[in-house]
């Protein structure tokens, strides 16, 4: 699995500008020949909540159709990042993943929303979990603040996905625990863990990327840096086996007890 990590500035308040940079990532992931592409949180609109009234994708209608026109152009795989949707007068933070053929794999809602950036006063909490295949390799996907509940992440990697994928918009003052915090998921559950964040700014916050890969046993394999960028990293899916064979932490956990 080829999995590119698209990196960019979001533009505050500004769905036209965003979809047009993501129409760029995508393009550029398919010349460097990735077979996945992985967006960052929030990319229509950044956190505008207060304007979401006006510049939420109604239903989601407009990313679904613009993520499934691109991945049947460039035939190729993508995990949507995450989008601010209206439905029925209430708001989400919402992940679509695409593949390639431009079936649409999941939809997922975050579940976790974060108070310091005022999400539990304007996003509903999503319900469901949300695992995929893509390519028939087994995957899942969470949303930035979902990471420091590890409880959330196990209870959907005991169902065996090898690929943990993270969007985020995750400030720059907390990085550091944004590394520990996904080295430690993917230690714990054996996977490799995809996460990509933003940079840039918007009016309250500074963010300053840092997308990363890390393979099953908590180690780096590709760090995106601070500045705007689309990086393609192969993922070697056998580590998974290897590492679940040699530590059968699923096998031992004592599921009647927690």
């Amino acid at each position: 699995m080829q999995v590119a990590l698209a990196q960019f500035d979001i533009k505050f308040g500004d769905p036209a500008t965003n979809y047009q940079r993501v129409a760029t990532a995508v393009k550029q992931a398919s010349q460097q020949g990735a077979s996945v592409l992985v967006l960052p949180e929030m990319w229509n609109t950044g956190y505008a909540l207060t304007d979401l009234d006006q510049l939420a994708d109604v239903d989601g209608q407009r990313t679904r159709q613009f993520l499934i026109d691109l991945a049947q152009q460039y035939q190729l795989n993508i995990v949507g990042g995450s989008v601010a949707v209206a439905r029925e007068n209430y708001y989400y933070n919402e992940m679509l993943v695409v593949d390639r053929t431009g079936k649409v794999l999941s939809q997922y809602d975050k579940v976790h929303r974060f108070g310091l950036m005022q999400e539990d006063q304007y996003i509903t909490a999503g319900q469901t979990e949300n695992i995929f295949q893509l390519d028939g390799v087994p995957a899942m996907g969470v949303i930035c603040y979902d990471i420091r509940f590890p409880e959330w992440l196990r209870k959907q990697a005991a169902q065996g996905p090898k690929v943990i994928f993270v969007s985020a918009e995750w400030p720059t003052v907390r990085l550091p625990q944004w590394r520990i915090l996904l080295q430690a998921r993917a230690i714990e559950n054996q996977a490799y863990v995809v996460a990509v964040n933003r940079v840039g700014s918007d009016p309250d916050n500074d963010f300053g990327g840092q997308s990363l890969v890390i393979d099953p046993l908590g180690q780096v394999v590709t760090d995106a840096g601070d500045q705007a960028t689309v990086v393609t990293t192969d993922l070697d899916l056998t580590q998974v086996a290897k590492v679940r064979s040699s530590m059968p932490v699923f096998a031992d956990r004592r599921v009647e007890l927690y």
